[in-house]
């Protein structure tokens, strides 16, 4: 059996929302991969091609930064800034300006970091 990337598990208090979030945002439907158990929401499913997102309730805030985050790629990073913010992300104040491309330091409703990336080729 070769290993693959399944999914990525997100701790977090409100599953269904950051579920809602990054459904939205990445344009892939919420699953019922975990029932009707409302401490667990997922987006995508480990029956599909590409790693699902899963959203797992914790009881414990999030302190301090994390040492993973997401990185989206976007077509134009302004449009790809405003659809974080219109669904109730944030933008860090943070952007990264290379030959190749923009990142843009986002966070989501619940304050975990990712970034959006335009590259220019």
């Amino acid at each position: 059996m070769t290993n693959r990337l399944v999914g990525i598990t997100i701790d977090c208090a409100d599953p269904a929302r950051l579920a809602s979030f990054w459904s939205a945002m990445l344009d892939i439907a919420e699953s019922d991969d975990h029932g009707d158990d409302r401490g667990w929401a997922t987006v995508g499913s480990r029956l599909d091609g590409q790693p699902r997102l899963t959203f797992q309730r914790v009881p414990e805030p999030k302190t301090g930064k994390v040492r993973i985050h997401l990185d989206i790629q976007v077509e134009d990073i302004d449009a790809g800034r405003h659809r974080v913010e219109s669904l109730g992300g944030r933008w860090a104040g943070v952007r990264h300006d290379y030959d190749d491309g923009t990142v843009m330091v986002m966070h989501d409703p619940e304050d975990h970091e990712f970034c959006i990336v335009q590259f220019y080729n």
